[in-house]
């Protein structure tokens, strides 16, 4: 009476786990042929330099004493402080200076998601340098006052990047960027459920 009911069990576990096996094969062509929400993005430096190109050139009078124009934006990473670089060329002209003169700034800025307009944004941008040639030296504290109201009205709140809806939604759950990390090479938005 044994020997049939070994033969049985045997056949029971063999099919288990082929009908196991079968679920598991089926269950990974499924994840693999439909659409998902990646757990991040990354956007390049070239995707943010173009973005942050669109904004330039750019002229503004600073306080009815500084014409600036600001040209050639040159979009950085500093991973170690989590911020985006933004290096551009500056002319000046004021009454104060005998010539116009030329010269570099140096911003930087967080960057912080905006739920209204689903964008990645520039937040809280920093005069880090300006570097000004001939007559100008003796106006540098005006004229890095002049750059960071620059930096205030021209970079706050610019988006880098905006999210189509789909790439926020799957399956009736929505999602919204968490994270965001600079790399060396690109910017990590990572992605989480709502």
């Amino acid at each position: 009476m044994t020997q049939p009911v070994a033969p049985t069990r045997r056949r029971f576990l063999l099919a288990a786990s082929a009908a196991a096996a079968i679920t598991l094969s089926l269950a990974a062509c499924a994840a693999s042929t439909f659409p998902f929400i990646p757990s991040h993005y990354t956007f390049s430096q070239q995707q943010v330099q173009e973005a942050v190109q669109r904004k330039f050139p750019y002229q503004r009078t600073i306080s009815q004493v500084f014409d600036v124009a600001l040209t050639n934006p040159v979009v950085g990473f500093l991973p170690d402080t989590n911020r985006v670089s933004v290096r551009l060329d500056a002319h000046l002209a004021s009454p104060f200076l005998r010539q116009p003169v030329d010269g570099v700034f140096t911003l930087s800025s967080e960057l912080a998601y905006d739920e209204a307009s689903k964008s990645v944004v520039l937040k809280s941008p920093n005069v880090d340098s300006v570097n000004v040639s001939g007559g100008a030296q003796a106006y540098t504290q005006q004229i890095n006052a002049a750059a960071a109201l620059l930096a205030t009205q021209l970079l706050t709140n610019y988006p880098i990047y905006t999210f189509k809806p789909e790439q926020l939604q799957f399956a009736g759950v929505n999602y919204e960027p968490g994270t965001i990390t600079i790399l060396t090479n690109g910017i990590r938005v990572q992605i989480v459920e709502k």
